[in-house]
């Protein structure tokens, strides 16, 4: 007997679906709107009393959490559908 643990064969080559656009877009999401430093240097408007360009980092932190445990949730279910409901 191998100690090497059996790896189910892969069902097909890789598609691209609804469901992983939207994956790709949840993860890209937040790279786009940080990354792009122009959109938010800047003072106004404040939130009380903290400047526009920390408060809309801070808001990005959770937006992104939120993004990333929707992109994983769908990905447990593209993994699923495609093995056939076996996990």
């Amino acid at each position: 007997m191998s100690d090497v643990p059996e790896v189910p064969p892969e069902v097909g080559p890789p598609v691209v679906t609804p469901a992983r656009v939207v994956i790709a877009v949840c993860l890209v999401a937040p790279f786009v709107a940080l990354l792009w430093v122009g959109s938010y240097t800047k003072i106004d408007p404040t939130f009380i009393g903290v400047p526009f360009f920390y408060w809309y980092q801070m808001l990005w932190v959770l937006i992104s959490t939120v993004l990333t445990m929707t992109a994983y949730k769908l990905w447990q279910r593209d993994q699923r559908t495609r093995h056939g409901g076996n996990r």
